[in-house]
Parts: C-alpha cells; sequence; structure tokens
C-alpha cells in the first residue's frame, strides 16, 4: 500500500487510508462481500495506526480512528470535553527541544539565570481517554475525539483494572484526569493467539488492539481484554490540588493511578535530554510501545502563562525517536498536484522495509531538493521515516549509480490533462500550477480539503467517494456537495452503494449544513489560511457577510479603509492579504462562496464564554517595551479575554498598551482620542 505522498501533508495519506478501511468495512460487516484479505485489511490499519497515533491531531475523528475492529466506531454517545484535549507539537532532535525551552523563557521574559524545571514522560504509544469523577466517584469516560468532541465509553472505561472507580475524600470534587489506555506487548500477543485460535481477525500492533478493545459495543468484551492505563494530567478540576505537574503526578499515585515510573523532573534542559536518551536505551526491553518522549514545563502558572497556540500548548513538546533508516532504489519520479497548486515530486521505490513498515514512496520535497542532492532515477538511496512516520530521501549512494543515468529534469507544466504552465515565484521553492480552479488535479484536491476534518468535516465523505463524485459530474464545487440528495436513487446504484451507505452519506451532509465561520474560512482552501489565521479572520469580521463585503472593498481598492482593517489585523500582513484578496478578485471563487452561502447556515463567530472579559470584543495595540511580560504573552492574554489584537492604531482601535518607549503608536493614539494605558494598568484589566 501506498505511503504518504507529501512530507508536509501527512493529513492527507490518513485520509486516504481512513477511506479505503470504510470502504473495506462496509464490505465486511455491512455487505458481507471483502474484497480484500485480512492480511491486507491489517496492512491498512497498520499503516493508518501509525500515522493516526503519532499525529493525533491529523488523524483526530476520522472515520477509521472510530472504527476499529469488528465491532468499533458506532453507537457512542458525543461528549464536549470542558478543557479541549490537545494535540502536541514536536521535536526531531536536541536543537529542537533545545529552542523549545528557549520560546518558553521568551515568551515568558525570563533571564537565562531562572530555572526552567521540566518533567520528562515516556509517550505512550495507546488511545488517548479522559476520566470525568464527581463527588469521587467515576462519573464518565470519554475519548479524545477531535479534541473538542469525543465519544462516550464510560461502561467499557469501568472493566480497565487501573482505573479506580472512587477516590479518596482528598481528590477534588469534580476531577477529569486524562491519560493513555494501552496494552502490554506479552497480552497483546496473547490476544491474537486467542483471536486467531477463535477464528477471529488478530490486531496489527498493541495501540490497535487496544483501541478496538476500548470501542466494542459490548462491554463484555473489553472486560476480557487486558487493558491498562497510564494518568499523566488534570483537565476540568474544581481545585487545583498542585502548584507543579510533578507535584500533580504525585497526587494522581495517592488518588490510586498508575503513572508512568520512567517519568523525571528535569531541573534543566540538559538533564531533561539525557533523561530522554536513558529511555531510548530502556525502550526496546519495555513491556509497552513509546513513540517519544514529552517534556511538560512543571511549573502550573507558567502553564497557565503560556497557554495554547492553535492546537498544541506553548508548554509541552513531544521528542520523536531517532528515525530508521534503510537503502533502496528509486524506479520513478512522480510530480502531484496540491490544492494550492504546488508540484511535489515523489520517489517511487522499490519497497523496503523502514521501522516495522513497508515503504514504497518518498517525498522528495522540491525541485531545489532534488537538484541539492542529486537524485536520479535509477538511484540507490537511503530512506527514513521522519518523526518515524514520513519516509524521505536522506542521501544518494553514488557508488551503486546506473552509468546511464541522467540528471532529473523537473518539468514546467502541470502534469494534469490541461497542461497548464507551472511558474516557481521569486524566492520560493515551491513550482505551482498556474490553472488554478481550472487545473483538475487542485479541483478534487480543494474539495477533499473542504471536506476534512479541520473544515466541513462531513462524515463518509473522503477522498476516493470525492475524486470518484467528482470524475463522474456528481460536484464540481462544494455547494454541489449539498445538492447530492437530489441524486441519492443514481449514487444507490453506484457499486459498492445502497440505500443505507447513501443515507449516512446524506445524514452526514445534512449535519454540517450548520458552520462556524472559521470552518467555513479554512475550508475554502484559500493558500496561507490555515486554521489559526481563519479564526483572527472570522473574529475580526464576525459574519460571512460582513467578511465577504471587506474582502470584496480591499480587493477593489488596495488604499481602501477596508484594506487598511485587514493588514491591520495582527499577523496577518501583505501576503496573507494578498492571497485573500486575490482569491476575491477570481469571479469563479466569488460565484462558489456565494453559492455556498446559499446551501449553508453560516454561524457568526462567538468568542467562548469563558473569554468574557473587560476587554471582550475591543480591538486592543501593544507599544513600546513590557517589562513584566513579553509582547507574545501579552498578546496571547489578550487574544483568551477575547480581544482583537492589531498590529498599528486607527479610529477602530479601543486601547493602546504604552510600555517604555512607546512612541509614534502612542502619540498617533492620543490625536485620535483612543484611551492609552499603561502596563500596570493592562495588567489590571487583563487580571493577569
Amino acid at each position: 500500500m501506498a505511503e504518504i505522498a507529501s512530507n508536509d501533508e501527512a493529513r492527507r495519506e490518513l485520509v486516504r487510508l481512513s477511506d479505503l478501511i470504510i470502504e473495506h468495512d462496509a464490505r465486511y460487516h455491512g455487505r458481507d462481500d471483502p474484497t480484500i484479505s485480512d492480511t491486507e485489511y491489517d496492512d491498512l490499519r497498520r499503516q493508518f495506526d501509525e500515522l493516526a497515533a503519532r499525529y493525533p491531531d491529523q488523524a483526530g475523528d476520522l472515520a477509521a480512528t472510530r472504527s476499529i475492529g469488528a465491532e468499533a466506531g458506532a453507537g457512542f454517545a458525543k461528549v464536549a470535553h470542558a478543557r479541549p484535549m490537545l494535540s502536541l507539537g514536536n521535536a526531531f532532535d536536541d536543537d529542537d527541544v533545545r529552542e523549545f525551552v528557549a520560546r518558553v523563557r521568551r515568551f515568558l521574559s525570563l533571564d537565562e539565570c531562572e530555572e526552567v524545571a521540566l518533567v520528562a514522560e515516556p509517550k505512550i504509544d495507546g488511545l488517548s481517554a479522559s476520566l470525568r469523577y464527581e463527588a469521587g466517584q467515576l462519573a464518565r469516560g470519554a475519548t479524545r475525539g477531535d479534541g473538542a468532541v469525543g465519544e462516550d465509553i464510560t461502561r467499557n472505561i469501568r472493566t480497565v483494572s487501573d482505573i479506580p472507580h472512587r477516590l479518596p475524600g482528598t481528590a477534588p470534587d469534580i476531577l477529569e484526569v486524562r491519560g493513555e489506555i494501552y496494552m502490554r506487548k506479552e497480552d497483546f500477543l496473547e490476544l491474537n493467539r486467542a483471536q486467531e485460535q477463535s477464528g477471529g481477525r488478530s490486531f496489527a500492533n498493541p495501540r490497535n488492539a487496544a483501541a478496538g478493545s476500548v470501542r466494542q459495543l459490548d462491554a463484555s468484551v473489553t472486560a476480557s481484554r487486558p487493558l491498562r492505563f497510564f494518568a499523566y494530567a488534570l483537565g476540568e478540576v474544581s481545585q487545583v490540588p498542585a502548584t507543579s505537574h510533578w507535584d500533580m503526578l504525585e497526587h494522581l499515585k495517592g488518588w490510586g493511578f498508575a503513572t508512568n515510573p520512567l517519568a523525571e523532573r528535569c531541573p534543566d534542559v540538559e538533564e531533561a535530554l539525557a533523561q530522554y536518551r536513558q529511555i531510548v536505551e530502556q525502550r526496546a526491553a519495555l513491556d509497552y510501545d513509546l513513540d517519544g518522549v514529552v517534556y511538560k514545563v512543571d511549573r502550573l502558572d507558567w502553564q497557565d502563562r503560556l497557554g495554547v497556540a492553535g492546537r498544541a500548548p506553548r508548554w509541552a513538546v513531544a521528542h520523536k525517536f531517532p528515525a530508521e533508516q534503510a537503502t533502496t532504489v528509486i524506479s520513478a519520479i512522480e510530480i502531484q498536484v496540491g490544492r494550492t497548486g504546488a508540484l511535489t515530486p515523489v520517489a517511487r521505490l522499490d519497497p523496503v522495509t523502514v521501522g516495522g513498515v513497508v515503504v514504497s514512496n518518498a517525498t522528495l520535497h522540491n525541485e531545489d531538493e532534488i537538484a541539492r542532492k542529486d537524485v536520479r532515477v535509477g538511484d540507490t538511496v537511503v530512506v527514513q521515516r521522519a518523526g518515524d512516520v514520513i519516509p524521505q530521501v536522506v542521501s544518494v549512494v553514488p557508488e551503486k549509480r546506473p552509468g546511464d543515468s541522467q540528471p532529473f529534469e523537473f518539468p514546467v507544466t502541470c502534469p494534469c490533462p490541461r497542461a497548464t504552465a507551472a511558474m516557481r515565484a521569486e524566492g520560493e521553492a515551491v513550482r505551482r500550477c498556474t490553472g488554478g480552479v481550472t487545473c483538475p488535479y487542485q479541483a478534487v484536491e480543494r474539495l477533499r480539503h473542504f471536506v476534512s476534518r479541520n473544515a466541513l468535516d462531513i462524515e463518509g465523505l473522503g477522498d476516493i467517494q470525492i475524486r470518484r463524485f467528482w470524475e463522474d459530474g456528481l460536484i464540481a464545487r462544494p455547494g454541489d456537495i449539498f445538492r447530492l440528495w437530489e441524486r441519492a436513487g443514481e449514487i444507490a446504484e453506484r457499486e459498492g452503494w445502497g440505500e443505507k451507505s447513501v443515507s449516512g452519506l446524506l445524514a452526514g451532509i445534512e449535519a454540517r449544513r450548520e458552520i462556524g465561520l472559521d470552518r467555513l474560512i479554512y475550508g475554502l482552501g484559500i493558500r496561507h489560511v490555515g486554521e489559526s489565521t481563519a479564526r483572527l479572520l472570522a473574529a475580526n469580521y464576525g459574519t460571512v457577510a460582513a467578511w465577504r463585503r471587506a474582502m470584496l472593498a480591499a480587493a477593489t481598492d488596495t488604499g481602501s479603509e477596508a484594506y487598511g482593517d485587514l493588514v491591520n489585523i495582527d499577523q496577518i500582513g501583505e501576503t496573507v492579504a494578498g492571497e485573500l484578496l486575490a482569491f476575491f478578485r477570481e469571479k469563479s471563487t466569488l460565484i462558489m462562496l456565494l453559492d455556498l452561502e446559499g446551501e449553508l447556515t453560516v454561524l457568526p463567530f462567538a468568542a467562548p464564554e469563558e473569554r468574557e472579559s473587560q476587554v471582550s470584543g475591543k480591538t486592543v495595540v501593544f507599544t513600546g517595551t513590557l517589562s513584566t511580560m513579553s509582547r507574545a504573552e501579552a498578546k496571547a492574554r489578550a487574544e483568551s479575554l477575547g480581544a482583537r489584537v492589531a498590529g498599528s492604531v486607527s479610529r477602530k482601535t479601543d486601547i493602546v498598551v504604552a510600555g517604555a518607549d512607546a512612541g509614534s503608536k502612542a502619540t498617533k493614539a492620543e490625536a485620535l482620542g483612543v484611551t492609552v494605558i499603561d502596563e500596570q494598568e493592562w495588567i489590571e484589566l487583563a487580571g493577569s
């Protein structure tokens, strides 16, 4: 089976594998008509689980994540997490970890003499779970899901021997404990032996076995599986019992939870790296699977100040294990086209096992990388799975190069049937197809992005379905997805479909007719507009109509107030603004957006309730040098309170926070009659 097609899009491969798995699950369970062997199915599962375990923020609640094993993935109620279950940023070497600590220092304005203690914890390769206790009683268990909403697995959680049902009186009245459900290697092997003897399907790895066991509809099946649980964090809690993460782990142990014995409090980053090396040495002998070490800032008050960036906390990072390498031969170099037109070269390899996974494709990144390494078809190359996941070509073995080899010529036209010119902008490493929405490859990729988890998140409509529906003319643009009900009978007659599967698809589509503005903006697939930027735009403009009007006004006149307002949004500069306005200048994309607005109810952006404050909804500008916190921390605090942070002062500015040497921004604010406060007044206003 194919591996990841692009180094910068692990998500794409997860979607592809998920769609294949769900399609084969439907044949195996729903129609009793499997088209692949159990071995081939398990190989798909293994590839998906390898990626999903290491990229949970990309996997989220893809259908395959919720549908593991024979009875997995259906019939569970949804649970909204009181506090999001976040994913983690990655570090791949010692310097990455040192830079993580340096970022913490910069954000908190710490000098080099200040100790930044870390807790180093093994990163268990299992299934993340949340346990909620009320008045000392286990009230609910839930999966991570997409971080915001998980699945209620309370009945199954109660069967895990490591999870206490009752806590001692010292525990807070409301206590949410988070941790990892896993299966020991010896128990995994015994389970597979039992499965084989009974004629059941064996699991590909311990994580798969743990996930499949937890998601059984019959809790007695879960009870028969040897599952275990390591606690590692708190979620919602009525009273925080500790001032440090290390003390919190001690409290968890005192309440009866198992915590990992290899976790260690380290006074500095070098001690944390030494602990990492010790864990690497012990990895093979451990009776459970690890995929790295997590470092967490020990002080909980610092964790609160550091907060969250996107979907990951600023106070923690996962140090991945070293990539394994192997040698193989490049049989071909192919070009793939992404939704923004980027041409990505992919090496087709003679299959080789790297870290227990058969690799047949590897990214070559871009044409400069090919030229720098002088990679050619027929070359013998060293490949590795970066971060233990993404296959990439590390180097060429020159002494094994065939005598008749030729340098690879990167194409200057798109490989799509239209053969549109592919241009490379000055200063960029990527060559892009100039065909835009007329390029069929980009059209399909944009549709795939539109239905992806962090965009519209349409259940049952993935890579395979999107591609086939597009090829057969069922959909051409996003709005067509919401008109598929008109062709339900036609879809039901297609191979692999039936009334039940069509009904499920249409239900998944209908469930997304009401969508948040930030998800819609992200789903449009505008270059440089990721989730964080989409959220910034939604927070600043509020409604889809207001956003559309402002973008059209800015696109018409870059000297207008609308353009000034756009580039004045903190973190949105001329580059992002340029891509936004290019989108709105295209008649076809504007028609597409208006068509979508006719099919959807786009909800106005609303800050979460916990962000309501004296500065909620106000526009704040920071200027000058702050003495008690970094500029980054001040901005993050303002945004967490529901304020909009701008980069320059205008009539729409509500508050200017002036530090030392405030300069022209403070002067302009006074001239415009904008409220100017000093740092101490801001601290009091923000409750910092």
